[in-house]
């Protein structure tokens, strides 16, 4: 896993976890631990909330293809990979 692109992600996860109903809180708790890892440099957080913004992204695209883009789903599979 690289943590220097899934730092740069992150914003954009962030937007569309706000636009989603479901993702607002979580959005929040991204960002926090955002600026939690420029801190401290420890990525444990940006990781475990990724993980759960990818399953809330999975979920919204079953309801709704359009709700989330297959580009971002995908890249984020890929950088949590």
């Amino acid at each position: 896993m690289k943590v220097e692109k899934l730092e740069k992600m992150i914003p954009e996860v962030v937007q569309k976890l706000s636009k989603l109903k479901a993702g607002e809180v979580l959005a929040a708790e991204l960002d926090w631990c955002l600026g939690s890892f420029k801190y401290d440099n420890n990525p444990e957080g940006i990781i475990e909330k990724s993980h759960a913004a990818l399953a809330v992204f999975k979920e919204a695209r079953e309801k709704n293809s359009k709700a989330v883009s297959k580009k971002l789903v995908e890249s984020l599979e890929k950088v949590l990979s």
